[in-house]
């Protein structure tokens, strides 16, 4: 049977329950759990509880609900505009049901279908904005685990955006006609200056730009995120990356950056890769640069995607320079880098007490001059090392820091794809590493981590490079 086919049995619905009675009777976690869940409205929540638990009875006096101290009797039932049967007594929810169907009132009993003219859903709150999951009764865990996804999907501050939305729109209908015009006013509304003044809990500033864009042209205001994608798993990207994708009309990604990532944008985002990767063609910097003023310009939102955090390796400061000069607002939104993500494939401690209390990032090339860099002499000392892109520079660094006196049967941990399901794990000393590059398989970005605190990682799951080579020869 396809989805078409397929017929809810429930209704989705929303009561208005403002300052109406809503009835819970029981003692226990179930009808604590309903009262918890009515907590989120305006409704007016009587209990029912001749003796409550104790938690249960320390909640309903902390949060002042009206409580009454008594077994259940059919009178209870009048005024209710919802009734909740939660009392654990399968025979007596039944029967509040029953008085409640008779005098009109719907009515839930808990765990008995049959006994539920409305089912209670797992509920996402950012008040005056409400989305309900529910499963039919199918599997409420289910329903929890969307409600989780969503709730996190969803930016703290929306509730704050949709009652700053609600005042405006006495104005809105008088100040701007119906249809396209209208709408294109919302839709500038929730995805403009005026949403991110809200979430950056400037109110004045959201106001000020509301009311620019209701007495304004209309015209859309550019705007650039610089977003860090990540090691590459989907499941490390940031929440606040998550929803600035979602917000995009365009997004430039770098070529290291995958795919289903990419994907996680708008479907109707325009989506164009800036990728560098060697041998391939790609766009240069100032390229890059120019044409994210000229999206931005053109009152486009841009999400600018970058492997790993924006800030490490990823030439940010020359877009944020370009950007502050065009006079276009920009945010950073952090990414977990590859050296974090590499170290957690490994189990392996980038700092240990006693043992490494430093850490440093390099890509090595710094070790190919003449001059020996400071943070070489740290790697003496304890530091532990963390070479991005580092198969190609594996010789230069091994041999520069030994020369610098680390020594050679320093451990080593060598990982590409980290976070990934395709990521390979291999372990070396120092004066091994240099071995690395004669493994030609290795294709996708490489992080070297070097130093005392690596001998602590778990090397169960890693290959030591020698019978690694042993292997690619006999391939």
């Amino acid at each position: 049977m396809t989805n078409g086919n397929r017929r809810l049995s429930t209704f989705p619905a929303f009561f208005n329950v403002a300052g109406q009675k809503v009835a819970v009777f029981g003692n226990g976690d179930e009808a604590f759990a309903k009262t918890r869940l009515l907590a989120n409205t305006a409704a007016a929540i009587t209990v029912y509880a001749d003796a409550p638990e104790a938690a249960f009875s320390a909640y309903l006096q902390q949060n002042t609900i009206s409580t009454v101290p008594a077994a259940y009797e059919k009178r209870q039932l009048e005024g209710a505009t919802l009734v909740f049967a939660a009392t654990g007594d399968a025979e007596l929810d039944a029967c509040i049901v029953t008085d409640a169907r008779a005098a009109r009132i719907p009515a839930n009993a808990v765990d008995q279908p049959d006994y539920c003219d409305f089912l209670t859903p797992a509920l996402v709150n950012r008040a005056p904005v409400a989305v309900a999951i529910g499963t039919e009764g199918a599997g409420p865990v289910l329903a929890q685990m969307i409600r989780a996804r969503v709730d996190q999907m969803l930016s703290p501050s929306l509730g704050s955006l949709a009652r700053l939305a609600e005042s405006y729109r006495g104005a809105v209908d008088k100040v701007l006609p119906r249809g396209a015009t209208r709408r294109r006013f919302w839709r500038n509304f929730f995805s403009g200056s005026v949403r991110d003044a809200v979430e950056n809990q400037d109110l004045a500033a959201a106001q000020r730009a509301a009311t620019q864009l209701l007495h304004g042209t209309g015209k859309a205001e550019g705007y650039v995120w610089l977003v860090g994608a990540g090691p590459g798993a989907e499941d490390l990207l940031t929440l606040r990356a998550q929803r600035v994708l979602m917000e995009a009309d365009v997004i430039l990604y770098d070529a290291l950056v995958p795919e289903t990532i990419v994907d996680m944008g708008r479907r109707d985002a325009e989506r164009i890769s800036v990728g560098k990767r060697k041998g391939c063609h790609s766009k240069s910097q100032d390229e890059i640069n120019v044409l994210l003023v000229e999206l931005a310009e053109s009152g486009r939102r841009v999400v600018r995607l970058k492997s790993g955090d924006p800030l490490v390796y990823g030439r940010a400061a020359e877009e944020m320079a370009a950007l502050r000069d065009a006079g276009i607002g920009y945010e950073i939104v952090p990414g977990i880098t590859s050296a974090f993500a590499a170290a957690a494939d490994f189990e392996l401690p980038l700092t240990l007490r006693g043992v490494a209390s430093s850490l440093v990032f390099t890509t090595g090339h710094d070790l190919k001059g003449k001059i020996l860099p400071d943070w070489a002499k740290l790697a003496v000392s304890g530091a532990t090392i963390a070479v991005y892109m580092g198969r190609t520079v594996a010789a230069s660094v091994s041999g520069r820091l030994m020369e610098a006196g680390l020594a050679s049967d320093t451990a080593v941990a060598i990982i590409e794809n980290a976070s990934r399901p395709d990521r390979t794990l291999l372990h070396c000393t120092l004066r091994e590493l240099p071995e690395i590059e004669r493994l030609s398989r290795l294709s996708g970005p490489v992080m070297v981590i070097i130093g005392d605190a690596v001998a602590g990682a778990n090397f169960e799951q890693s290959t030591p490079l020698s019978s690694a080579l042993e292997q690619f020869a006999a391939a």
